[in-house]
C-alpha cells in the first residue's frame, strides 16, 4: 500500500505543479465570444464510464477477473498533466460505487492508472523520436501498439509489486494480462482513429500541424 500511495502522490504533485486546469479554460473564438474547451467532453466521459469499468471485478463474480485500464486513451484525450488527477479521481469514484476498499481504490489508481497512463507518456515521446510524426505513427504506434505495451508493462510491473490477479496462477495471470492489454490497444486505437478523423479537438496530443503537416485554419 505504501508503494501504491508513492506512486498517485507523486504522479498528482508532479502533475499538479504543471496547472492542468489551464487547458479547461474558456476558450475565446475569432468573433469576440467565448466558448468551453472541448476536452471538458472526453473528460466528463471519462468520470461517468471509467469507473465503472474499474469496478467491474468487484461488482460480479468472476473466473478471470477483467482489468480494464484506459489510462493510455485518456493520456491521449487529455494529455497527461490532466489525466493523472482525473485518473485519480475515477478510482475514487468506482470506490463508491462498488464494494471497493481504500486499499484496492488506491491500487487501482496507481497500477491501472497512473503506470499505464505514465508510460503512455514515455512511449509516446520514444516513438515521436524514432518514427517521426505521422498519421499513421500517432494511431498504429502511440494509440495501438503503444497501449498494448504500455497496459500489458504495467500489469507485469503491477505483479511484481504484489498485486496477482485474483484466483489465477502466476505463469496464467501474465497470459491475462497480455490478452487484456491487446483489448485496451484494440479499443484505444480504435476511438483515436475515430476522433482524429471526426472530433480532432477531443485529443489534446493530436495536432494538424504535427501530424498532418497543415496549418490550423
Amino acid at each position: 500500500m505504501l508503494l501504491d500511495a508513492a506512486i498517485t502522490t507523486t504522479a498528482l504533485i508532479g502533475a499538479l505543479l504543471t496547472r492542468p486546469w489551464r487547458l479547461l479554460r474558456y476558450r475565446v473564438q475569432r468573433d469576440g465570444t467565448h466558448t468551453t474547451t472541448p476536452l471538458l467532453t472526453p473528460l466528463l466521459a471519462t468520470l461517468v464510464l471509467l469507473p465503472w469499468l474499474w469496478a467491474l471485478p468487484t461488482l460480479h463474480a468472476m473466473p478471470l477477473q477483467l482489468q480494464w485500464s484506459g489510462a493510455c486513451l485518456v493520456v491521449l484525450m487529455l494529455g497527461w498533466p490532466l489525466a493523472m488527477p482525473v485518473l485519480l479521481l475515477v478510482a475514487a469514484i468506482a470506490a463508491l460505487i462498488s464494494p471497493m476498499d481504500a486499499a484496492q481504490a488506491l491500487a487501482a489508481g496507481a497500477w491501472q492508472g497512473v503506470v499505464p497512463g505514465t508510460l503512455a507518456l514515455l512511449v509516446g515521446a520514444l516513438i515521436r523520436r524514432a518514427v517521426g510524426e505521422q498519421l499513421f505513427v500517432y494511431v498504429l504506434g502511440r494509440a495501438f501498439f503503444g497501449t498494448i505495451l504500455c497496459v500489458f508493462a504495467a500489469g507485469v510491473l503491477a505483479q511484481w509489486a504484489g498485486k496477482p490477479l485474483p484466483g489465477v496462477g502466476a505463469d496464467l495471470s501474465l497470459i491475462a494480462r497480455w490478452l487484456m492489454a491487446w483489448g485496451d490497444g484494440m479499443v484505444t486505437g480504435m476511438t483515436c482513429a475515430v476522433f482524429v478523423a471526426f472530433k480532432p479537438d477531443w485529443l489534446a496530443t493530436w495536432s494538424d500541424k504535427l501530424y498532418l503537416h497543415q496549418s490550423p485554419p
